[in-house]
C-alpha cells in the first residue's frame, strides 16, 4: 500500500468513526485515541476535565509510544474495520 493510499483510507475510517451516531465502547474509544493522536503526530496533553480520563487517555499514548505513524495509522484502520465488521 502505498502513502496515498493508507492516507486514504485512514480518512475513511476517520470519516466513518465521526459518522457513527451510537456510542462506542470506552475501551474501544482510547485504542481509537491513541492510534489517532500518533498517526497524526499530535502530542497535545490530554485535555479532559476529569483528572481520570486524562490518566486513561495518557496510558493509551503511552502504550503506542513505540510504533509510526502509518502503523498506527494502520491498527486505527483495522480497530474500525473490525468493529463495524464484527458489531452486533
Amino acid at each position: 500500500m502505498t502513502s496515498k493510499e493508507l492516507e486514504i483510507e485512514f480518512d475513511e475510517a476517520v470519516k466513518r468513526v465521526n459518522e457513527h451516531t451510537e456510542p462506542f465502547p470506552a475501551d474501544f474509544l482510547l485504542r481509537l485515541y491513541a492510534y489517532y493522536k500518533k498517526a497524526t503526530n499530535d502530542y497535545s496533553r490530554p485535555n479532559s476535565r476529569k483528572p481520570i480520563i486524562n490518566a486513561f487517555k495518557t496510558n493509551a499514548l503511552f502504550q503506542v509510544k513505540d510504533i509510526s505513524e502509518d502503523d498506527a495509522k494502520k491498527e486505527y484502520i483495522k480497530l474500525v474495520y473490525n468493529y463495524f465488521l464484527y458489531r452486533t
